[in-house]
């Protein structure tokens, strides 16, 4: 007889921040390729893609045939014990200081 460990998988951000850093560190990024990066399908995505972008936190540029993302750094986080923070602060405590500097910011 073996014991079986269950150990749960979870993380402290949610889809929401994974795409988002994702899309911070690579804005010409195609969604497959942030889909394959999150753990997650193409559709889903795409939902939380229109998610950021309804909430004013991602504008979507189309550049030739692929899409450019901007972001809006100042919006504040949505959750009330952390609306005192910003989306850039949170994506300050998850990149590299060089990596913040190079977001493309929507003025």
């Amino acid at each position: 007889m073996t014991i079986e460990t269950h150990v749960r998988h979870w993380t402290f951000l949610s889809n929401h921040g994974h795409v988002l850093v994702c899309l911070a560190l690579d804005p010409d990024s195609r969604l497959r390729d942030v889909a394959a990066s999150v753990g997650i399908t193409e559709r889903a995505v795409q939902k939380i893609v229109d998610d950021l972008e309804e909430a004013g936190i991602v504008t979507r540029e189309r550049s030739g045939r692929r899409n450019r993302y901007r972001l809006n750094v100042n919006v504040p986080l949505r959750h009330p014990l952390e609306a005192h923070r910003t989306v850039g602060s949170l994506l300050g405590m998850v990149l590299d200081r060089n990596a913040v500097k190079r977001i493309p910011s929507v003025s």
